[in-house]
């Protein structure tokens, strides 16, 4: 039957044509420079590059911490260029998940009020239900009472990933989120992430600097002098580390294997 078909999926995050500058026109910085990308829902992507690459002014723009110079930033089919500060703010805290390498948790609140706070601040009461999945989740159900002061690295890292994901966010972001655990405690947690990719769906960005954390995702980035540069798709951690060194080096940054800009699951 004509007009049967689904349409086309749409992205959940798409930068197009997106510069971010810094400073005036004696001491001008180009931190991103015309980057376009979109990611699909469902997807684990891991951005890496040299120091002063762009990969944390790509997050920031990306979740609508910073807002671009030029380009468009499109995040669950909002442009979220177009809002302003307090709808981007209440944006941020509904569709967006966080997780850090410092775990933010606040130390006189127990794991369960961490993880509810977006919810609370929010002006939603969080069900008990959710609060109990996401914490069966991470691994925490036996921790509801614990003060962060109480529980591991690792175990905070946890908090912070259930608080990321209680809302159900469109997008998660991770900022170098196992950079301050150790091997061990990093492989737990970054299992953990791609199981909410790949058991509920969750969609996740992350910036790393770590080829083994990078060879959980689907998908891995490289940028250099703001720009995107290549991709490797579900990529070995030896693949990795070749390209990194390349970069590194400056050898021939183009040698990355060129692959598109659309993540495929």
């Amino acid at each position: 039957m004509i007009g049967t078909q689904d349409p086309p999926a749409q992205p959940v995050v798409r930068l197009d044509s997106v510069s971010r500058l810094y400073g005036g026109s004696k001491n001008r910085v180009t931190a991103l420079d015309n980057v376009s990308i979109s990611l699909e829902r469902g997807t684990f992507t891991a951005v890496m590059g040299p120091s002063g690459s762009g990969k944390s002014t790509f997050l920031h723009c990306a979740a609508g911490l910073d807002r671009p110079t030029s380009g468009s930033v499109h995040l669950d089919g909002v442009d979220i260029g177009s809002l302003r500060e307090k709808a981007l703010t209440k944006f941020r805290r509904e569709r967006i998940g966080f997780v850090f390498q410092a775990f933010n948790l606040l130390p006189a609140l127990n794991v369960v009020d961490n993880v509810t706070l977006p919810l609370r601040l929010a002006g939603a009461r969080p069900k008990k239900a959710v609060v109990d999945q996401v914490l069966e989740q991470v691994g925490l159900s036996g921790k509801r009472r614990s003060r962060p002061g109480e529980l591991s690295g690792g175990q905070q890292q946890r908090v912070a990933l259930a608080r990321a994901l209680v809302t159900n966010p469109a997008v998660i972001f991770g900022d170098e989120p196992t950079g301050a655990l150790d091997t061990r405690t990093a492989a737990e947690v970054l299992a953990l992430l791609r199981q909410s990719v790949d058991v509920v769906g969750q969609t996740i960005v992350m910036v790393t600097h770590d080829p083994v954390a990078a060879a959980y995702a689907d998908r891995v980035v490289f940028l250099a002098d703001g720009r995107i540069i290549g991709a490797l798709e579900r990529p070995t951690v030896d693949q990795i580390t070749e390209q990194m060194q390349k970069l590194g080096t400056w050898g021939d940054p183009f040698a990355i294997q060129q692959t598109g800009h659309e993540v495929r699951r």
